[in-house]
């Protein structure tokens, strides 16, 4: 990756939304030489998609979202591999990592209600085979995100009161 590359693309993980002039004229390229990049990032598979960060709550009051830690025992020479490609094909994932550490699997999913997350959890995730056992957090409120500040600052609008 060129040092322009590397540039555009901390732009972009800023505002995806930023067009070939806006990124032209913050880098001092050419529109060409931006869109050359980013499509460079798209080629080499270092971009992969561009997505909306979406406040969850005022966009759906009923959404619950969940990360969901699992203890697994990996598959004789396909690894977590196999497990991880089976569960990233519900649609109610939205990502699954590889971890370090107690658990092996760290899956984030929305779902519209508790009910509806804790059956996805019971009757899907915990019964696939390799799957020892599952740990549930739910999110109760988020504050950031991808760099992205949730909650507005509130001022102490109450007075001092000194004797």
């Amino acid at each position: 990756m060129t040092a322009t590359e590397k540039k555009i693309l901390g732009l972009l993980k800023q505002n995806a939304r930023l067009s070939n002039a806006e990124i032209s004229t913050m880098l001092g390229i050419t529109e060409q030489e931006a869109a050359a990049g980013i499509k460079a990032l798209e080629n080499e598979g270092i971009i992969i998609g561009y997505a909306a960060i979406v406040n969850e709550e005022k966009a759906d009051d009923n959404a619950v979202t969940a990360i969901i830690e699992l203890k697994v025992t990996p598959f004789k020479d396909r690894g977590f591999d196999d497990l991880a490609h089976t569960i990233m094909q519900y649609e109610e994932v939205d990502s699954v990592f590889l971890l370090s550490g107690a658990n092996d699997l760290s899956i984030t999913i929305t779902g519209t209600s508790l009910r509806r997350v804790a059956l996805f959890v019971s009757e899907r995730l915990a019964v696939l085979d390799g799957v020892i056992s599952t740990t549930t957090h739910f999110v109760l409120r988020r504050y950031k995100e991808k760099n992205h500040v949730f909650v507005e600052e509130h001022t102490d609008e109450r007075s001092l009161v000194s004797p």
